[in-house]
């Protein structure tokens, strides 16, 4: 179907609300902060998950309040540390929004970078047998961490619907992923014992899970997470959210200090616009071949003298890698 093209008179009616909705949220928020007889002192807290303009946030002793946010302290999203104050019971105000340490964005329907969750630390790539695997996609969900500069995890699930000779011709395809230093865990939600190498990676870290749509991402999170529900009305209680609570990107805890977010929004998640320079060091083990080309400007396709395609031919790169960077590099799909 085509997408309906809006008329300028419609944008403009649109951006006209979107500023009288955000006037009546700042003065919404100055009002509650104008009626404390005497400010509390500002906490540090994380945003756990977040509707619109409303914020569930998590203080230092895992007590979760809702807040709104000041508007000229950014754009907060889940996983952000920021400073908050006490506006009442159960209630707070965002005022300030500490530095993240890393950012995930995807493009959204324009092209511009949309921010969907911070300060994750490790992306964990979902693949299963069925639907097929996209190492296309597996490829860019692995560029975005090496951007982000986190740890990355392939994660292969429903391995119960491989019987044993089939396992052994599907898993030996990724391992090159493992011999360039991404770790590759099996499993199946069947059998509970092969979670436990996932959970120990998991450990210690904050943690996404991404992949293919069908993978059976929901199902592994509440595995991972057998108090999901009641983390979920936790924060619906707190924070009135109420179902929008399982609609939002949302930071749950696991067990050892450790973190999961949850999040709807990787489900197009594709990588935004990109140089091929950076997406060239985006792919770990071409690094060492950068620069070493005949041609300074070398496309690594049909140039001579191309270090990379001499690490293909070497065995020091598999081929479908060099071919997943020239697709990306010209903005074009595989057919």
């Amino acid at each position: 179907m085509t997408r309906r093209r809006l008329s300028e008179r419609q944008i403009e009616r649109i951006r006209t609300i979107q500023e009288r909705r955000r006037r009546r949220l700042e003065e919404r928020t100055t009002d509650i902060l104008s009626e404390l007889d005497e400010p509390a002192a500002p906490a540090v807290g994380w945003v756990v998950a977040r509707h619109g303009a409303n914020l569930a946030v998590e203080d230092e002793g895992g007590r979760v309040w809702h807040c709104l946010s000041r508007q000229n302290i950014g754009d907060p999203v889940c996983g952000d540390q920021v400073c908050w104050q006490s506006a009442g019971p159960g209630q707070g105000v965002v005022t300030a929004l500490l530095a993240r340490r890393t950012l995930l964005e995807r493009p959204d329907q324009s092209g511009r970078a949309r921010p969907l969750a911070a300060n994750i630390d490790q992306l964990v790539v979902v693949l299963a047998p069925r639907p097929e695997p996209s190492t296309y996609l597996l490829d860019q969900y692995l560029v975005a961490a090496e951007r982000m500069g986190v740890a990355a995890l392939i994660a292969g699930a429903k391995m119960d619907l491989l019987s044993d000779a089939e396992r052994r011709l599907f898993q030996p395809r990724f391992e090159h992923y493992a011999r360039i230093g991404y770790p590759v865990i099996w499993f199946s939600l069947r059998e509970d014992q092969s979670l436990a190498g996932l959970n120990d990676h998991l450990r210690g870290h904050t943690s996404i899970l991404v992949g293919q749509s069908g993978v059976g991402k929901s199902s592994l999170v509440k595995a991972l997470l057998p108090d999901r529900e009641i983390q979920i009305g936790r924060l619906s209680q707190a924070t009135g959210l109420g179902r929008h609570t399982t609609s939002a990107t949302t930071r749950y805890r696991l067990a050892d200090n450790s973190f999961l977010v949850d999040s709807p929004g990787v489900r197009s998640f594709r990588l935004g616009a990109i140089d091929a320079g950076d997406l060239a060091r985006g792919f770990r083990e071409f690094r060492p071949y950068l620069g070493r080309c005949r041609f300074g400007d070398c496309g690594h396709d049909q140039e001579p003298g191309c270090a990379l395609k001499q690490a293909v031919a070497a065995g020091a790169i598999h081929p479908d890698r060099l071919a997943t960077f020239l697709a990306l590099a010209r903005g074009a799909h595989p057919g």
